[in-house]
């Protein structure tokens, strides 16, 4: 297993799973609920961030590996997944939404790699409309855990809980469409072979 920047900055992506998960379960006495959702939304986002650092540094510095290229969606969805379920569970985000997202990264993940066994997998690569989905539901997911107005001098500038809202049902729309899409290009070789 290699080891380098990059690769160690998926593990911390990996690591802040549990810590987002982990400041809602602190006492109260320790971390307001405001508190926690304030540190759950700033965890996620610095996760998310090394999300794209890491890919920058490994083209840049050459660090590019299939380990890497492996770990790096994992550690997304794991980190996406943590927090549709921590979403679900404080009623922020309605299970059917979170699992119309994590049916898909499953299905299309299965695809992917079956697509990739028959030596098709770039008939399946990630596309414009993926990277768009996945932009709306990195952008919803820590507006749902703020979960309350942005308010300056006492004005309100927005409210995260109905743009986090709003925004994780465009994912969640985009989420089939682009499922459909990929199953679309798939569907020539499923054809031929008869079945997944």
């Amino acid at each position: 297993m290699p080891f380098n920047i990059p690769i160690l900055l998926t593990w911390l992506r990996i690591v802040a799973i549990p810590l987002v998960v982990g400041v809602f379960y602190l006492p109260q006495s320790v971390l307001s609920p405001m508190h926690q959702n304030v540190a759950a939304m700033w965890i996620f986002i610095l996760a998310a961030l090394t999300d794209w650092f890491d890919g920058y540094l490994a083209r840049k510095w050459n660090q590019t590996s299939s380990f890497g290229a492996f770990l790096d969606p994992v550690a997304d969805k794991l980190m996406v997944t943590a927090a549709l379920l921590v979403l679900v569970h404080l009623q922020r985000l309605d299970a059917v939404i979170a699992l119309v997202i994590v049916g898909r990264e499953i299905a299309i993940s299965a695809l992917r790699e079956w697509m990739a066994q028959i030596g098709a997998s770039k008939s399946v690569a990630v596309n414009q409309l993926g990277k768009f989905k996945t932009a709306c539901q990195m952008v919803a997911i820590p507006m749902l855990l703020f979960y309350a107005p942005l308010t300056l001098d006492g004005k309100m500038l927005f409210d995260s809980r109905v743009w986090g809202t709003w925004l994780i049902y465009v994912a969640a729309v985009l989420t089939i469409w682009s499922m459909l899409y990929y199953m679309k290009l798939a569907w020539p070789q499923i054809r031929e072979r008869g079945s997944l």
